[in-house]
């Protein structure tokens, strides 16, 4: 698994995990490299809303119904951070490039935009916190059988209703949930 790049691939977690924080959930893989990953959960809203954030940091916003979606828990790493996922990739102050159509903004300049209704045609899904990985431990997990992996797709980031994201991106591997044991083997 050593020259694997799982960059713009959900990772899902298999039953069996034993990290709270992962248990059930979908995470993005923004970025995969040698020296370790970096991802976002995709369906954990936090029952906090986009309008409510904005509000929390000081920045007026325009009570847009697009407002109202919600805020995810995006890992486990600086929870006390915004992290906006987005399409197109558009020109922010502090944007990861993930490919040709999508970006990761940690910079307020976008929730600035958004909060004015500015990128109502954008895609968005933001989060406090992300999932990270040292040089070798996603794939060492991956090799435990923690995590499933299958190319993303932005319908369901995006567009998917939050509970129903899980399984959705199991059934682009055809698998369906009921299926999976919580004991993994080796041949």
């Amino acid at each position: 698994m050593d020259s694997v790049n799982l960059t713009n691939h959900f990772l899902i977690a298999m039953p069996a995990m034993q990290d709270s924080s992962f248990s059930g959930t979908l995470t993005y893989v923004c970025k995969h490299d040698e020296n370790g990953a970096l991802g976002v959960v995709v369906n954990r809203p936090m029952g906090l809303t986009l309008d409510n954030l904005l509000s929390q940091i000081d920045i007026p916003s325009s009570h847009a119904p697009r407002l109202e979606q919600p805020v995810y828990f995006g890992g486990p790493v600086q929870t006390d951070r915004g992290f906006v996922l987005h399409s197109p990739v558009g020109n922010w102050r502090s944007t990861l490039r993930i490919n040709d159509f999508v970006g990761l903004t940690t910079s307020r300049d976008i929730l600035e935009d958004l909060a004015q209704g500015q990128e109502s045609s954008r895609r968005i899904l933001v989060s406090l916190g992300y999932a990270g990985w040292e040089a070798g431990q996603l794939e060492h997990e991956i090799a435990l059988n923690s995590w499933l992996t299958v190319e993303a797709r932005m319908d369901v980031m995006f567009d998917t209703p939050a509970e129903q994201r899980l399984t959705t991106a199991l059934s682009i591997l055809g698998i369906d949930p009921a299926h999976l044991s919580d004991v993994a083997g080796h041949a």
